[in-house]
């Protein structure tokens, strides 16, 4: 087989399924006899070492499409018909050629969001000459020939991504991880931990497939403009076993996990038999890195966190473009208020404004200070249960939410200047303890004569069910209560924070880390 550069008389001489003509260059068949044939365009074709790839994105790049099928093995041809948006990938063996076409019937590999198929060509090699096609070899070069794997480059895709971070100026936290990968799919477990001095994390999705997508769409990538680069590979592990959620280990599907306090080393199997299985499931080497879970920010990927706070003060590559509107949806339309959702999402930024939609009550729409806020809102609070319904928190396209012309509107609330904002003021100390939602609640400002049980007595008002209660022995201004549930945990927040206790005295309320 050949490429060459297209003419009027190709087009009437070549057909079948893998007859393409694109940008300058042409590719034609030999079968094994040596004689063309001709095909339907969705025919299923015997094995072949050459993939054929359909319905490729405007705008995917050489790199995009050669990483679909670099987790399988060596690839070692490539051609690019962008005008077709199609492309041709030749692998080593055929054994590679077999097993990405198996992956892919299960799960159809994704490009920019957008669903692309990959089967075998009627052609059993891939001959170019490179016209029109230099972008493509370039990136098969430059992909061949780095490690994309953590030093495990032939690793076959897993659910379970390994990522290593190079050049870590500033830290990184779980959630900024979660958030950055969790744009490409479902994650259902995170792992971070220090190895051999560098910042390491196992994450588990939900399937292969979209592990593939975000290991193909952040390798290499730099969180920070210039420093904090993502090399991103495919783990050995086939699952995590998370024993608590806190600020190294976190399992998404189980919620009320105990934090551990710190207790050995949270989310990898308990005995290991050798030093071999300590290496395969990445155990540090030295204790696990005490950053702070929200000491960090994201530029050049795109997400960062509250520069009016000063936690991003100085970091480069911030991101001025998101939006600080939230789009809520799934809410109760009998139990939801704008003060409720204020209380809420207050936890997590400084709530500028609420608006319910008149015309869809359950949907509401939520603008903090800045688009930083937002996102870590959004990280936090989507997928929570609220009054029986589970929340939907999305970015909304909407970069204010309009006051109501007379201040009338009961669907629609203005808190710009509330004096109730955790954040507004810099070097608060509100920053340092902002946790996922837990069924655990860090209460603060009580008056000396609030007893246990005002306390309990109040959280059952609303039908909260306390399971247990502590003064701080230090500060009996200060309380941990720990509630029946998550979702209770979420409406406590919703109804009783900046409840007034006495005159002048609001009850503060925050998640909690810790258990009692």
């Amino acid at each position: 087989m050949c490429c060459k550069a297209a003419s009027p008389e190709d087009e009437g001489a070549l057909r079948g399924p893998d007859v393409l003509h694109s940008g300058g260059a042409t590719v034609s068949t030999r079968e094994n006899g040596g004689e063309s044939k001709k095909f339907k365009v969705d025919v299923e074709c015997a094995p072949s070492r050459v993939l054929h790839i359909r319905k490729l994105p405007e705008h995917a790049t050489e790199a995009e499409v050669v990483t679909l099928a670099l987790p399988f093995g060596r690839i070692t041809n490539v051609l690019m018909l962008k005008g077709k948006s199609q492309a041709f990938l030749e692998m080593a063996t055929l054994d590679a050629a077999i097993a990405a076409v198996s992956f892919y019937k299960a799960a159809a590999p994704v490009l920019r969001g957008q669903p692309v198929y990959l089967q075998y060509s009627t052609y059993q090699e891939l001959n170019t000459d490179g016209s029109g096609n230099q972008k493509a070899q370039a990136a098969l070069s430059a992909l061949n020939g780095g490690d994309l794997s953590g030093g495990n480059a032939t690793l076959p895709p897993s659910s379970i991504l390994r990522i290593i971070v190079d050049n870590l100026l500033y830290p990184i936290s779980l959630e900024v991880l979660h958030q950055l990968f969790s744009k490409y799919g479902t994650v259902l477990k995170v792992i971070i931990f220090n190895k051999n001095n560098q910042f390491q994390s196992l994450m588990q999705f939900a399937d292969a497939a979209v592990a593939m997508q975000a290991k193909m769409m952040l390798d290499g990538q730099n969180i920070y403009n210039g420093c904090c680069t993502l090399r991103v590979g495919f783990s050995k592990l086939t699952t995590l076993n998370i024993k608590y959620n806190n600020d190294k280990s976190r399992d998404f599907t189980c919620p009320d996990l105990p934090s551990g306090d710190g207790q050995g080393l949270p989310g990898l199997p308990g005995q290991l038999s050798s030093s071999k299985e300590a290496s395969l499931l990445g155990l540090p080497m030295s204790s696990m890195s005490s950053m702070s879970s929200m000491a960090s920010s994201v530029g050049s990927l795109g997400v960062r966190l509250p520069m009016s706070t000063g936690l991003g003060a100085g970091l480069p590559g911030s991101i001025t473009g998101v939006s600080p509107v939230l789009l809520v949806s799934n809410l109760s339309v009998e139990m939801i208020t704008p003060q409720k959702l204020f209380n809420l999402f207050g936890m997590y930024g400084d709530v500028h404004r609420v608006k319910i939609l008149f015309n869809k009550k359950d949907t509401a729409l939520i603008q903090t200070a800045d688009g930083n806020q937002a996102q870590i809102a959004m990280s936090h609070l989507n997928g929570q249960k609220l009054y029986g319904k589970v929340l939907r928190v999305s970015a909304s396209r909407f970069l204010s939410v309009q006051a109501p012309r007379d201040g009338s509107e009961e669907l629609t609330r203005d808190y710009t200047t509330s004096s109730l904002h955790r954040f507004s003021k810099p070097g608060t100390r509100g920053v340092h303890h902002i946790y996922p939602p837990s069924a655990t609640l860090h209460l603060a400002n009580i008056p000396q004569n609030i007893t246990e049980d005002d306390i309990t007595q109040l959280f059952e008002t609303i039908g909260c069910s306390v399971k247990a209660f502590k003064f701080f022995a230090s500060d009996r201004r200060m309380a941990l209560v720990q509630l029946g549930s998550l979702e209770e945990s979420l409406q406590a927040m919703a109804e009783l924070h900046n409840v007034e206790l006495a005159p002048q005295r609001l009850l503060r309320i925050s998640f909690s880390k810790s258990v009692i």
